[in-house]
């Protein structure tokens, strides 16, 4: 048994996503303009799951928590929070904008950027992170019957390498799939008797 939809839904805007920063796992909330995109995402998302029983699962960094409770307010449901669904760490760049990356550790940058994970940085891996969000998603969707559409709100990194590993993109490669913008989010179909058992329906979903 498990939810028959999962919808992976990035939060919204933070001021280090205005700035260029990378978050990881920096605790930092929605700005002004964050929490107008989770509300409006909210109420989009409500109309797209129709009458569909949701449940619904966040990150447990603030701007996720912020961005599953605007949902959960129109839904009238609890959240459930699992740490795993938090966002990829990124170790010594957390906080930095790509200058200030770009200054200290040129080569590195190239080679992240270039799909790879740089030595040195404490960078948690594609891999690492893939393996603990789809852990994650698993398990709470199979807490659910098919009928469950389970929303999990979690974080850009983290939502593609969470699709990247349950479509089954190869090893340690970045998902060929672009990241999910500021309060947007993807769809994905149960499919038990196919390989792959999860089917992409939608992908960037949100307000405009």
């Amino acid at each position: 048994m498990t939810a028959g939809t999962v919808i992976l839904w990035r939060h919204g805007q933070t001021d280090f996503n205005r700035e260029f920063r990378v978050q990881g796992g920096v605790d930092v909330p929605l700005n002004e303009t964050g929490v107008s995109q989770a509300a409006a995402s909210a109420a989009l998302l409500h109309r797209y799951l129709g009458t569909a029983p949701v449940a619904v699962v966040s990150s447990t960094l603030m701007r996720a928590r912020q961005t599953a409770l605007a949902l959960a307010d129109v839904l009238g449901v609890e959240i459930a929070e699992d740490e795993r669904l938090r966002e990829r760490a990124f170790g010594l760049w957390e906080g930095l904008t790509r200058d200030q990356m770009v200054a200290g550790w040129p080569q590195e940058y190239t080679l992240w950027k270039s799909g790879s994970t740089p030595s040195g940085i404490g960078m948690e891996t594609r891999t690492a992170v893939a393996e603990r969000v789809e852990a994650a998603v698993l398990e709470h969707a199979g807490r659910h019957a098919p009928e469950i559409t389970l929303v999990v709100v979690s974080h850009g990194s983290a939502t593609s390498q969470a699709l990247g590993r349950m479509l089954r993109a190869p090893g340690d490669a970045p998902f060929p799939v672009r990241a999910l913008d500021n309060a947007h989010w993807s769809t994905l179909q149960h499919a038990p008797t196919l390989t792959p058992p999860w089917r992409l329906q939608a992908h960037n979903l949100g307000p405009l």
